[in-house]
C-alpha cells in the first residue's frame, strides 16, 4: 500500500482513522472519559476533521501526569502483556509507557522498507547491529524487536546483535561476524554512532569492505553531519542508505525519512528560496520525514506538532513537545513545481525513482528548551556542531560539546562552549584561534533574535571555548545521550 496508494487514499486516512480513534477512546479510556467532560466536549457532537481540531490538546502536564496509570490505558486496566519503556527526562521527570505488540509491528514495516531500500545490489544476507541502550529507554528493544519481526516475514535474510553502546563488542562484530555478511546495518543514536565510525579505523576495521548501511533516531542532524558519516564509513548512498527516525517513548517510531524526504531535504540546503518554500520562516533546517496515516496522523496548529495515534496509552491530540509542520504529497508536490523541481525527474537522477511514496509529510525541528539564548538571540546546537564537522577541526574533537550562557564578573553574557577530544589529542593555539573565528561566523548567520548578528558577534569575549579529555565525566560521560545544551540553575 506504501508504494501504490496515491496522494488522495492518504488524505482521506488522515482525516478518517483519528476521528474513529478519538469516539473509541472517549467511550473506552477513563482518564480521557473525565478530561472531555472537564473540557465541555460532548463527543457526539465531533463529527468531521474540522470538528476534531476544535477538541483540547493533551499533553504530559495537563493528562497524562494528572491521571493514574492505568485510567490513560483502553478500559482502564494495564492487566495485559504489556512492555515498559521510559522517557529520557531530558524535560522534566521520566514517565513510563507501557506498549504493546501493535507499535514493534508498526516500526517492523518501516524496518522492511529500509531493508529493501538498499543501494547494495547483493540483496544477500544482511547483519543488523543495535547500538541503542537496551535498558528502559524504548530504542534498544523497541529496535530489535522491529527487525525480528521483519525477519521472520522472511522476504530479507537477517541476523540481529544488541551490544547495545557498548562500542568494543560493536567493533567485535564488524570484525568477527560483518565479514559474513553481504551487508551490514548499523542502528544507534547519531552522536554514538559517529564514535563508532571515527574510531573503527583506529581499531584495524576496514569499513568499506562491510557495505555499511546506517539507521539513526533520536535526535535531528543536519545534511553536512549525513555527508560526514557517508564519507567516513564509505556508506554507498546517503537517500537510500541512511534514514533517520522521528520516534518517541510516547508512541514508537511515529514517522521515518524516505529517498524521497531525504533528496527534498537536501534540495532545499542548496535552495533558500525553496526552503522558505516548504519550511516556511524558520531558520534551522529540520528533519524532514513521511509518516503512515493507518497507523498515527500529525497536525500542527500554530507550529506546535500534535499527534494522534493508539497505543496502550491511546493518545488524541498530544503534544508531543516539538515543532514544525504537516504537509501532503500533493502540497509539496506542488512547492518543488513552483521553484521549476521535477521530483520524478530528480528522483530519476538520483536513481531513487521507485522510492517515491505519496504519504503525507511532517517536519520537525528542535524544541525551544533545547537552544539557549544569548542576548536575546537562539543559539541552537546544529550551529556548533557543523563547524565541529570541519575536517580541520575534525582530527582532534570528536564532535561532541555542550553549550551553556553563562555571565563574566562583569556582568556581560557569554556563551560557553565545552568540547570533547579525541583520545590523545591537543588543540594548538592556531586552531583554537579559527574554531573560535568560524563559531562567531556561524553565530552572525544562523542566529535569529532581535538585533543585527554582525553586530551581536562584535561583542568581546562573547564565547569562551574549553577543551575536555574524551569521555570525560562532568560532560561527556559515556554510554548515555549526549547533553548539547545545559541550562544554568
Amino acid at each position: 500500500m506504501i508504494r501504490t496508494k496515491k496522494d488522495d487514499f492518504w488524505s482521506r486516512e488522515r482525516e478518517r482513522r483519528p476521528l474513529r480513534l478519538f469516539h473509541e477512546v472517549a467511550r473506552r479510556v477513563p482518564a480521557y472519559k473525565d478530561f472531555l467532560k472537564r473540557n465541555k466536549i460532548q463527543p457526539e457532537k465531533i463529527r468531521t476533521f474540522k470538528d476534531f481540531q476544535l477538541v483540547p490538546i493533551i499533553s504530559k502536564n495537563n493528562y497524562l501526569r494528572k491521571y493514574p496509570l492505568e485510567k490513560l490505558c483502553w478500559d482502564g486496566t494495564i492487566k495485559k502483556s504489556l512492555v515498559f519503556t521510559s522517557t529520557s527526562g531530558s524535560t522534566g521527570e521520566p514517565f513510563y509507557f507501557p506498549r504493546s505488540e501493535r507499535l514493534d509491528w508498526e516500526y517492523s514495516i518501516l524496518a522492511e522498507l529500509f531493508l529493501g531500500n538498499s543501494s547494495y545490489t547483493s540483496k544477500g544476507s544482511t547483519l543488523v547491529i543495535v547500538g541503542f541502550g537496551m535498558g528502559v529507554w524504548i530504542g534498544g528493544l523497541i529496535t530489535y524487536k522491529a527487525f525480528e519481526l521483519a525477519s521472520l516475514r522472511g522476504e530479507h535474510k537477517i541476523s540481529i546483535i544488541t551490544p547495545g553502546i557498548n562500542k568494543q563488542e560493536i567493533f567485535n562484530a564488524f570484525r568477527i561476524l560483518a565479514p559474513h555478511y553481504k551487508e551490514t546495518v548499523l542502528i544507534g543514536y547519531a552522536p554514538f554512532i559517529k564514535d563508532v565510525i571515527d574510531e573503527a579505523r583506529s581499531q584495524g576495521i576496514n569499513l568499506r569492505k562491510l557495505h555499511l548501511r546506517i539507521l539513526n533516531a533520536a535526535e535531528a542532524y543536519t545534511e553536512k553531519f549525513r555527508d560526514y558519516i557517508v564519507k567516513k564509513a564509505s556508506v554507498k548512498s546517503a537517500i537510500l542508505d541512511t534514514l533517520n527516525i522521528y520516534g518517541t517513548a510516547d508512541i514508537g517510531a511515529m514517522a521515518w525519512e524516505t529517498p524521497i524526504s531525504i533528496l527534498i531535504r537536501r534540495l532545499t540546503v542548496h535552495n533558500q528560496a525553496l526552503f522558505k518554500g516548504i519550511f516556511s520562516s524558520i531558520q534551522k533546517i529540520p528533519t524532514l520525514a513521511q509518516y503512515n496515516p493507518l497507523f498515527i496522523t500529525f497536525e500542527a496548529p500554530g507550529g506546535e506538532v500534535l499527534l494522534t495515534g493508539d497505543n496502550a496509552i491511546p493518545l488524541v491530540r498530544y503534544a508531543v513537545g516539538d515543532h514544525g509542520g504537516v504537509s501532503s504529497f500533493a502540497s509539496v508536490h506542488q512547492s518543488l513545481r513552483e521553484y521549476n523541481i521535477n521530483i520524478k525527474e530528480e528522483a530519476r537522477r538520483q536513481k531513487v525513482e521507485q522510492h517515491i511514496y505519496q504519504l503525507p509529510f511532517v517536519y520537525v525541528y528542535e524544541r525551544a528548551d533545547f537552544s539557549v539564548k544569548l542576548h536575546l538571540r537562539d543559539i541552537y546546537p546544529e550551529i556548533i556542531r557543523d563547524v565541529l564537522l570541519s575536517k580541520q577541526f575534525s582530527k582532534f574533537l570528536t564532535g561532541k560539546f555542550s553549550m551553556t550562557t553563562k555571565y563574566n564578573a562583569k556582568h556581560n553574557q557569554y556563551l560557553e562552549v565545552n568540547l570533547e577530544l579525541r583520545k590523545g589529542k591537543s588543540v594548538t593555539k592556531r586552531a583554537d584561534r579559527l574554531l573560535y573565528r568560524d563559531i562567531l561566523k556561524e553565530l552572525s548567520l544562523k542566529t535569529t533574535g532581535p538585533g543585527s548578528p554582525s553586530e551581536f558577534v562584535k561583542r568581546p569575549n562573547l564565547i569562551k571555548i574549553s577543551y575536555w579529555p574524551y569521555e570525560h565525566p562532568l560532560h561527556f560521560k559515556a554510554g548515555i545521550k549526549q547533553k548539547w545544551v545545559k541550562k544554568q540553575p
